[in-house]
Protein backbone atom coordinates (compact mmCIF):
# COMPACT_ATOMS: atom_id res chain seq x y z
CA UNK A 1 0.00 0.00 0.00
CA UNK A 2 1.16 3.72 -0.17
CA UNK A 3 0.07 5.83 2.44
CA UNK A 4 0.38 9.75 2.06
CA UNK A 5 1.45 11.92 4.82
CA UNK A 6 2.25 15.46 5.89
CA UNK A 7 3.22 17.74 8.40
CA UNK A 8 0.30 20.17 9.84
CA UNK A 9 0.94 22.93 7.70
CA UNK A 10 1.78 20.17 4.51
CA UNK A 11 3.96 22.38 3.81
CA UNK A 12 6.05 18.53 4.12
CA UNK A 13 4.21 16.03 2.08
CA UNK A 14 5.68 12.63 1.81
CA UNK A 15 4.53 8.90 0.69
CA UNK A 16 5.67 5.68 1.96
CA UNK A 17 5.20 2.05 0.85
CA UNK A 18 4.14 -0.18 3.74
CA UNK A 19 1.53 -3.17 4.06
CA UNK A 20 -1.83 -2.72 4.86
CA UNK A 21 -1.56 -4.29 8.10
CA UNK A 22 1.05 -2.21 10.26
CA UNK A 23 3.06 -2.96 13.10
CA UNK A 24 3.66 0.21 15.14
CA UNK A 25 6.07 0.82 17.88
CA UNK A 26 5.03 3.55 20.87
CA UNK A 27 8.36 4.27 22.74
CA UNK A 28 8.56 5.67 25.63
CA UNK A 29 11.68 7.47 25.71
CA UNK A 30 11.97 11.42 26.16
CA UNK A 31 11.72 12.90 22.75
CA UNK A 32 8.81 10.02 21.75
CA UNK A 33 6.96 10.30 24.59
CA UNK A 34 6.44 14.36 24.97
CA UNK A 35 5.72 14.87 21.11
CA UNK A 36 3.44 11.88 20.82
CA UNK A 37 5.15 9.34 18.07
CA UNK A 38 4.12 6.52 16.88
CA UNK A 39 6.39 4.22 14.97
CA UNK A 40 6.67 2.87 11.13
CA UNK A 41 10.12 1.92 10.39
CA UNK A 42 10.82 1.44 6.75
CA UNK A 43 13.59 0.98 4.17
CA UNK A 44 15.08 3.54 3.29
CA UNK A 45 13.77 2.70 -0.63
CA UNK A 46 10.37 2.73 0.27
CA UNK A 47 10.18 6.41 1.40
CA UNK A 48 9.73 9.36 -1.42
CA UNK A 49 9.67 13.02 0.19
CA UNK A 50 7.08 14.75 -2.07
CA UNK A 51 7.37 18.13 -1.21
CA UNK A 52 9.20 20.50 1.21
CA UNK A 53 12.35 19.68 1.79
CA UNK A 54 13.31 23.28 1.94
CA UNK A 55 11.21 23.67 5.14
CA UNK A 56 12.69 20.80 7.28
CA UNK A 57 14.92 21.61 9.82
CA UNK A 58 16.85 18.76 11.49
CA UNK A 59 17.64 18.58 15.37
CA UNK A 60 20.45 16.21 16.70
CA UNK A 61 20.98 15.07 20.68
CA UNK A 62 22.92 12.53 22.64
CA UNK A 63 25.44 10.30 20.02
CA UNK A 64 23.67 12.40 16.83
CA UNK A 65 23.06 9.40 14.71
CA UNK A 66 19.38 10.18 14.67
CA UNK A 67 18.41 13.16 12.42
CA UNK A 68 14.84 14.66 13.97
CA UNK A 69 13.32 15.83 11.41
CA UNK A 70 10.99 19.15 11.65
CA UNK A 71 8.86 21.21 9.64
CA UNK A 72 9.77 24.90 10.44
CA UNK A 73 6.72 26.34 9.70
CA UNK A 74 4.07 24.16 11.67
CA UNK A 75 6.89 22.54 14.19
CA UNK A 76 5.68 18.55 13.24
CA UNK A 77 7.87 15.73 13.20
CA UNK A 78 7.04 14.03 10.34
CA UNK A 79 9.37 11.23 9.73
CA UNK A 80 13.43 11.18 10.82
CA UNK A 81 16.13 9.05 10.30
CA UNK A 82 16.28 6.72 13.58
CA UNK A 83 19.30 5.86 15.31
CA UNK A 84 18.60 2.46 15.45
CA UNK A 85 18.25 2.25 11.96
CA UNK A 86 19.96 4.59 10.22
CA UNK A 87 19.81 3.26 6.54
CA UNK A 88 16.16 3.60 6.90
CA UNK A 89 12.96 6.34 7.71
CA UNK A 90 10.92 6.32 10.36
CA UNK A 91 7.14 7.75 10.13
CA UNK A 92 5.40 8.86 12.69
CA UNK A 93 1.67 7.28 11.65
CA UNK A 94 0.12 10.12 13.40
CA UNK A 95 1.21 12.17 10.29
CA UNK A 96 -0.42 9.43 7.56
CA UNK A 97 -3.08 11.43 5.82
CA UNK A 98 -4.36 8.10 4.66
CA UNK A 99 -4.24 6.01 7.78
CA UNK A 100 -4.24 2.17 7.59
CA UNK A 101 -6.95 -0.35 8.44
CA UNK A 102 -5.00 -1.96 11.01
CA UNK A 103 -2.56 -0.93 13.23
CA UNK A 104 -0.50 -3.29 15.76
CA UNK A 105 0.70 -1.28 18.57
CA UNK A 106 3.37 -2.43 20.15
CA UNK A 107 5.69 -1.30 23.05
CA UNK A 108 9.03 -0.46 22.85
CA UNK A 109 11.03 0.53 25.89
CA UNK A 110 13.06 3.84 24.46
CA UNK A 111 14.09 4.38 28.15
CA UNK A 112 16.42 1.69 28.25
CA UNK A 113 17.26 1.75 24.41
CA UNK A 114 20.82 0.36 24.57
CA UNK A 115 19.36 -2.74 25.69
CA UNK A 116 16.27 -3.13 23.64
CA UNK A 117 17.57 -1.49 20.33
CA UNK A 118 18.78 -4.87 18.31
CA UNK A 119 14.93 -5.63 18.59
CA UNK A 120 14.10 -2.57 15.79
CA UNK A 121 17.17 -3.83 13.82
CA UNK A 122 15.55 -5.89 10.96
CA UNK A 123 12.51 -2.98 10.85
CA UNK A 124 14.59 -1.11 8.07
CA UNK A 125 16.26 -4.06 5.61
CA UNK A 126 14.28 -4.96 2.38
CA UNK A 127 12.60 -8.27 2.80
CA UNK A 128 14.29 -11.29 1.23
CA UNK A 129 13.04 -12.89 -2.40
CA UNK A 130 12.47 -15.80 -0.36
CA UNK A 131 10.08 -13.64 2.30
CA UNK A 132 8.26 -12.18 -0.78
CA UNK A 133 7.64 -15.44 -2.26
CA UNK A 134 6.23 -17.12 1.14
CA UNK A 135 3.92 -13.76 1.41
CA UNK A 136 2.66 -15.51 -2.23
Amino acid sequence: MIYKGSCHCQAVTFEVEAPEHIEADYCNCSICAKSGYLHLIVPLSKFNLLTGAEALSTYTFNSGVAKHTFCKVCGVKPFYTPRSNPDGMDINIHCLDNRPTSIEVVDFDGQNWEKHAHQLAHKSKEPSLFAMVEEL
